[in-house]
């Protein structure tokens, strides 16, 4: 399958930007990696459950989303190529808060807890990487919990299609504008005024 080497190699060009990962390193952290595919609108990870696997995105678009009630929060967008899953639970192996699901087909390579730990905990290049991984999401969550508390809508939606512009023809309307916390109407309002 050409998509494996592909995708990992992509892997390996993003990764490395964060810090040199030796060949013998690589080897052994690409190898964990196996490809598999879900439909559609399927519940990948679901609420109560722990996350199993950490997931490369190499096709389709995928939101994490958590319910209260009746009402939904999506908290996350994922596409290729990127990593995928409920972070907290696959890392603290605790039931996710969380439900990952995807929007359209998709295609993963997934590894599992184990073997990344196995490889995290051996490669010191590897656990390094995920460091600095980890740095710079958590910088990112921050900016964005700062985003969703101070920025008017307007703020909020440049923000957004600065940081993501071709997020408006691969993400359906109304789960931008629960990512952004608007209703519905004020984020069509916004679509059709705002010019970026």
């Amino acid at each position: 399958m050409k998509q494996i080497p592909d995708a990992l190699k992509i892997m390996y060009e993003q990764l490395s930007a964060l810090h040199d990962i030796p060949p013998i390193e690589w080897s052994a952290f690409s190898d964990i990696w196996v490809p598999v595919s879900y439909k559609r609108k399927e519940v990948i990870t679901v609420a109560g459950e722990k996350e199993k696997y950490l997931y490369w995105v190499t096709e389709g678009v995928q939101r994490g989303f958590q319910l209260h009630g009746e009402k939904e929060a999506t908290i996350l967008f994922s596409y290729p190529y990127s990593f995928s899953g409920i972070l907290d639970s696959f890392l603290n192996q605790k039931p996710s808060k969380f439900f990952l699901e995807t929007l359209t087909s998709s295609s993963f390579l997934r590894t599992s807890y184990y073997q990344f730990e196995q490889v995290r905990k051996s490669r010191q290049s590897i656990a390094e990487v995920i460091y600095q991984a980890l740095c710079t999401t958590v910088s990112g969550l921050l900016d964005r919990q700062a985003e969703l508390m101070v920025y008017t809508a307007e703020e909020k939606f440049r923000t957004l299609l600065t940081r993501s512009p071709h997020i408006l023809q691969i993400v359906p309307h109304k789960y931008l504008a629960s990512y952004l916390g608007l209703d519905p109407t004020t984020f069509s309002k916004l679509l059709s005024s705002v010019k970026i």
